[in-house]
């Protein structure tokens, strides 16, 4: 801390606090912040104090983290993409799933699941923090930022807790077959556990959340969203710092671990053993559709892991090294970090159509019923062929090549999605 902020520090808290400068300026640092904290708390007004404290100490400074206009624009777009991808994805699986009875199946419930948890940190989270992150202002509120903190770590509660169920169902169905019988009573149950527990764990950000504001020099303001904890705020509290290591143990390292676990154990069971005598086609069949659905969930739990651990760990590294938080360049590596975390909402429908046939088959049929219904209403309110016979026959043309495009697609995944005994 330079020697003109310092002074500025001790002549602000004498002014306020109505103390004597003289002898503020011989308590050392530790010394100092204990006595302003000691001063505040005791006092009846002290949320009007601290408010008036900030704004004697930055009235001179120019507002921090202030990008340019070209950079707001490139992280704006690169944003976009993926609330796009991620909430239009999300919305097709949850229809894919729900809309279709032969898809409703234990495991692709929790895929629901995941994608409404996904949904949500998309919809409800990312779009108002990446305002908050991008412009250093929170115009949202004091209720929204309590709900935007409680749902940013709900969601990825629930989405992890929701891969080590389902890698447990895997796990038992392939390691236990005869064992394995989850009902839908039972599923029902686990998720209302899931989002319980989820709940409980981000119960914090409902009783701590808040907003403060700075003043600047030129006038401008900043309002900040963020947790104030019994003991301090952010980058002084020690309680926020192990919340967030219990955090990262019970949401990251925990479950990593447990998922590690069962993939290794079904991986070795469906590719490392070997089976006494010869396969039948049914039995064939049925080892490749497994091993497909191991590959589809190893791979998101992979990504998964990729995505959220620098970001998970980003808040204990600010902690231990708190020069970083005030250097010129932190916003962009925040900025990266939080993009790659929130890209996992993007990237799990795309693996299930990728890794998923019957996902992959469905989307096909409504691709093609798109495409007929947006021609026919296309041809109907343009009169781009005067001719109602050439007109009818045009259209029909069409609809019969749309339709043997969609039996050729059909076919090619058809043997894999239900395969014959």
């Amino acid at each position: 801390m330079s020697g003109l902020i310092l002074e500025r520090l001790y002549n602000c808290s004498a002014l306020i606090l109505e103390r004597n400068v003289t002898l503020l300026s011989r308590l050392n640092r530790s010394e100092f912040h204990h006595f302003v904290e000691e001063a505040l708390n005791k006092s009846s007004r002290r949320d009007v104090l601290r408010d008036a404290l900030s704004d004697c100490i930055f009235v001179n400074q120019e507002r921090p983290f202030d990008l340019p206009w070209w950079q707001k624009l490139f992280w704006s777009l690169i944003f976009a993409v993926i609330l796009l991808m991620a909430t239009g994805g999300n919305i097709i699986v949850m229809w894919i799933v729900l809309a279709h009875r032969r898809m409703r199946t234990v495991t692709n419930c929790f895929l629901v699941n995941l994608s409404v948890a996904d949904l949500m940190m998309s919809v409800l989270n990312c779009i108002f923090n990446f305002i908050f992150l991008l412009n250093s202002n929170w115009p949202f509120g004091v209720v929204y930022c309590t709900i935007n903190n409680f749902v940013a770590h709900v969601t990825v509660a629930s989405s992890v807790f929701t891969l080590v169920v389902i890698s447990f169902d895997r796990y038992m169905a392939i390691m236990y077959p005869l064992k394995h019988h989850m009902s839908r009573r039972r599923t029902v149950i686990i998720l209302i556990l899931i989002w319980g527990i989820s709940s409980a764990l981000a119960s914090p950000c409902l009783l701590y959340s808040t907003t403060s504001s700075r003043r600047y020099s030129n006038g401008t303001t900043r309002i900040s969203c963020y947790l104030l904890w019994p003991d301090g705020g952010y980058l002084h509290s020690k309680t926020e710092y192990c919340y967030n290591i219990v955090f990262l143990a019970v949401t990251y390292l925990v479950p990593m671990t447990v998922m590690a676990f069962c993939y290794s154990c079904m991986g070795r069971e469906l590719w490392g053993s070997k089976s006494i005598g010869e396969l039948t086609h049914y039995q064939r069949e049925s080892m490749r559709s497994k091993r497909k659905v191991v590959k589809m969930f190893i791979c998101v739990v992979v990504i998964f892991a990729v995505c959220w651990l620098p970001y998970q760990g980003f808040f204990i590294f600010v902690y231990h090294h708190r020069h970083f938080a005030e250097s010129s360049y932190v916003q962009h590596v925040y900025l990266g970090f939080y993009w790659l975390a929130m890209s996992n909402s993007m990237v799990n429908p795309i693996i299930y159509y990728w890794m998923n046939n019957r996902s992959r088959f469905v989307i096909y049929l409504l691709f093609i019923v798109f495409v007929i219904r947006f021609y026919d209403m296309n041809h109907c309110n343009k009169n781009f062929v005067t001719n109602k016979r050439n007109r009818y026959f045009s259209r029909k043309v069409f609809v019969r090549r749309m339709e043997r495009l969609a039996v050729t697609k059909c076919r090619e995944v058809r043997k894999s999605v239900y395969p014959k005994s």
